[in-house]
């Protein structure tokens, strides 16, 4: 299976190019599986009454930021599944920011927030396991930009290295 460096520039947009830089030399399955131990490593142990707790003024709390991982992942992993299956359509990009200010956190268990990331990456797991070798190359517009399936899988396991390296270093 693909590996980060297998990855040619026309296959996602340089604003990702440091999500992918997070992965490394991984395959995607790897990344998938190993992204999500870490953040959920970090998750378990943190204290039902920090949840709120965020570092900076204007910053999402951490379980705000745990809402934005999960509604992020569920976003390109329907990205990946529209590219895959020959949809052409131009997807559109959208506000991580009016996501967060709608997505009301504040009476949610933290727990039941981690079993929906879990339960979540075991659903994009399943999806990329399902994916041929054609498919992970197969190309779609993400954003105005390129991109192909497999470069949607390293992003999403970038983008939860870059948030759970972000709630190990400023989150404390």
């Amino acid at each position: 299976m693909s590996r980060t460096t297998d990855l040619r520039p026309d296959e996602f947009n340089a604003f990702y190019a440091g999500y992918v830089a997070h992965v490394g030399d991984l395959g995607i399955m790897t990344a998938l599986n190993e992204s999500a131990a870490q953040l959920t490593d970090y998750l378990i142990h943190v204290d039902e009454d920090r949840v709120s707790y965020a570092y900076a003024p204007g910053k999402w709390t951490i379980a705000q930021s745990l809402q934005h991982i999960i509604d992020t992942e569920r976003i390109f992993s329907t990205r990946a599944l529209r590219i895959a299956r020959g949809d052409q359509t131009p997807l559109p990009g959208y506000e991580q920011n009016d996501y967060a200010d709608i997505a009301d956190v504040s009476d949610r268990r933290f727990r039941d927030m981690i079993e929906e990331f879990r339960t979540v990456r075991s659903g994009t797991i399943a999806l990329f396991k399902s994916f041929t070798e054609p498919d992970l190359l197969r190309m779609g517009t993400v954003s105005g930009g390129s991109a192909s399936v497999r470069a949607l899988g390293f992003i999403i396991s970038g983008h939860v290295y870059h948030h759970a390296k972000l709630y190990t270093e400023k989150y404390k």
